[in-house]
């Protein structure tokens, strides 16, 4: 079965010449689309379609580079404009071979509708269409939709593109960390090894027997557990973060009662917990106007 062109549309405050400037100057461009580190236009001579060379910086110092046609634009009766677009590469590695896509600006009262569809042919063969369907391609229009996103964040507000993506990098960070923390403390050492210290410091704050302490670790490691699944699921971070800084002062507390003896040891509480709550301001501080690409449609 054929999988579906990626399509993403916003709308962006702004009037269609700026909209344009942005995606079309290459200078530009580059600087708020994810899927892209540099975009050449090179030379071309009157009445010749665009040429330009790309380039994707996929980590540990490798990048994926290819070629593109700006095959064409049209303007219609109503100022809309489409200009479209052939792609594609050579490179070994790439899942894309080449493809075919458009952008259209719709202008509005105040307002510039901005629109891309594209589809490409998929390399590797039948292994690389299942790939490309299951991880590939929802990330290709993840990337789209978040740096459309970007694109009207800076337009609107003038929030330059890598004061977002620092933002949106270092928001989801701090999201997957605390998501790690939660999960490891309340599954490590209350769940699976129930740790004798976890016991002890329960015992010292509460007068329980011994299964009961055993039962009310297990009981905060699964909350635990829980918790740090509700750091990737619930979309307010914020709150997460608010709450967290209402937590984290109170168990650095409770483990100083149950315990004291525990602050003489590498990586006590007081240490641990303090780290915790200056990432947690700092997520606070970072966790305002994430660019989303839940700000896009995604379907026509």
């Amino acid at each position: 079965m054929k999988s579906k062109p990626i399509y993403v549309e916003i709308c962006i405050e702004e009037d269609l010449d700026h909209v344009w400037e942005a995606s079309q100057n290459p200078t530009l461009h580059e600087q708020w689309d994810l899927r892209f580190s540099s975009i050449t236009y090179l030379p071309k001579k009157e009445n010749e379609v665009q040429l330009f060379e790309y380039k994707t910086a996929i980590g540990f110092g490798l990048s994926i580079e290819g070629w593109g046609k700006s095959v064409g634009t049209f303007h219609a009766h109503d100022d809309s404009r489409t200009s479209s677009l052939h792609f594609g590469t050579d490179h070994p590695i790439s899942p894309i071979k080449e493809g075919k896509g458009y952008w259209k600006y719709i202008p509005n009262q105040n307002t510039t509708t901005f629109l891309t569809q594209y589809d490409y042919e998929v390399s590797f063969g039948a292994v690389g269409k299942l790939v490309d369907k299951i991880i590939f391609r929802p990330v290709m229009g993840w990337a789209t939709a978040l740096s459309f996103d970007v694109l009207k964040r800076w337009l609107e507000k003038g929030d330059t593109p890598s004061v977002q993506y620092t933002r949106f990098f270092t928001h989801w960070i701090i999201t997957l960390l605390f998501f790690f923390v939660w999960i490891y403390q309340g599954l490590v050492p209350k769940l699976i090894w129930m740790h004798p210290e976890e016991i002890a410091m329960t015992s010292a704050i509460l007068p329980l027997s011994t299964s009961a302490a055993y039962s009310l670790v297990a009981t905060i490691g699964a909350i635990e557990i829980i918790f740090g699944f509700i750091w990737i699921l619930y979309q307010d971070k914020r709150r997460l973060l608010k709450l967290q800084l209402v937590l984290l002062p109170l168990l650095t507390i409770t483990a100083i009662i149950g315990g004291s003896s525990v602050l003489t040891h590498p990586f006590n509480p007081i240490t641990f917990n303090i780290s915790l709550i200056a990432l947690t301001i700092i997520g606070l501080l970072w966790s305002k106007d994430v660019p989303s690409a839940k700000s896009c449609k995604r379907i026509r």
